[in-house]
């Protein structure tokens, strides 16, 4: 009991201040000049991702929409960004059953109402 006492006085030790010397981390960092730190909105974060499935079945069935031919039907939104992604969700194996392989497009948060009247809907898959 008394070796296992030891043996984990020592390694607390030893962990406590392994990167140099605690105390004048912590008086450094007390001293160190207060800066304000100015944060500018990201034009990103008033992005959305919308998505509509396109069209491809198990087996090789059904006809998949490319992403740039879907985006047609944005019509006068910007877009950012498109892929092809999966939305994760488990799906029932049988040939002719949807894949789940959808068409995903980054627009500008101000948009969203006008693609979700075209059919499209918002992604939250990720």
């Amino acid at each position: 009991m008394k070796k296992l006492l030891l043996v984990l006085s020592v390694m607390g030790s030893l962990a406590a201040c392994s990167h140099g010397n605690c105390r004048a981390q912590k008086e450094a960092q007390k001293n160190a000049p207060k800066s304000e730190v100015v944060v500018e909105k990201s034009k990103a974060t008033d992005r959305v991702k919308v998505f509509k499935y396109d069209g491809s079945l198990q087996c090789g069935q059904g006809k998949k929409i490319a992403p740039a031919e879907m985006q047609k039907d944005l019509k006068g939104i910007e877009v950012f960004s498109s892929s092809n992604q999966n939305d994760g969700m488990m799906r029932i194996q049988l040939c002719g059953s949807p894949t789940g392989n959808a068409n995903v497009y980054e627009i500008d948060r101000k948009d969203l109402d006008a693609a979700l009247k075209l059919g499209f809907k918002e992604w939250l898959a990720e």
